[in-house]
């Protein structure tokens, strides 16, 4: 035992703190989910490339594009992919940024939103955010593909809203910011 009063209180602390929580971490036949159902896709030439995971956890499924291409210094380009998808029922394709091409070179993702019924050629809307050109070479690694869950309510008029401690307030009203939006 210590004679350090501090030390002693420090183990006193730690004995009455409430015990972690324990996550079981195995799987057995009673608790096993489901698969999921599977992310189709349809190469439109030999230069579509299957989506791929960078690892067992990524969220996203990496996309290749098809061809050559140059995004413009300031500017933006629709990139091919050579795929058509068909996400499973209740969710939709996000097009997301790789963090890489976005801290790296100043690449960013736009308008990636791809709906279940949607069966047409997969792009990706790139921007260029740097004043020099940027290459695109085929089979590069240019966005991912993001299979988000959606709910989608039925739309009902109201004449009020509920009211919340936030009210109106947007665009960094919680961050202490709002009174810089102009």
């Amino acid at each position: 035992m210590s004679s350090n009063p501090d030390e002693a209180t420090k183990i006193t602390e730690a004995a009455t703190s409430p015990p972690a929580k324990r996550i079981k971490t195995t799987m057995d036949a009673t608790t096993a989910t489901p698969a999921p159902p599977p992310l189709q896709v349809k190469k439109l030439s030999e230069k579509g490339r299957l989506p791929t995971r960078g690892s067992a956890f990524a969220a996203g499924y990496d996309i290749y594009a098809a061809r050559d291409t140059v995004v413009p210094a300031r500017g933006k380009v629709l990139v091919d992919t050579d795929i058509s998808i068909a996400v499973p029922a209740e969710t939709y394709g996000r097009i997301a940024p790789r963090s890489g091409l976005a801290s790296k070179h100043f690449i960013d993702t736009g308008a990636g939103v791809i709906d279940a019924d949607y069966r047409g050629p997969v792009k990706i809307l790139l921007f260029n955010h740097a004043e020099t050109d940027f290459d695109v070479k085929e089979g590069d690694r240019v966005a991912q593909l993001v299979i988000e869950r959606i709910y989608t309510p039925e739309v009902v008029e109201v004449q009020e809203l509920e009211e919340t401690v936030r009210g109106a307030g947007g665009f960094g009203s919680t961050g202490g910011f709002a009174a810089t939006v102009v």
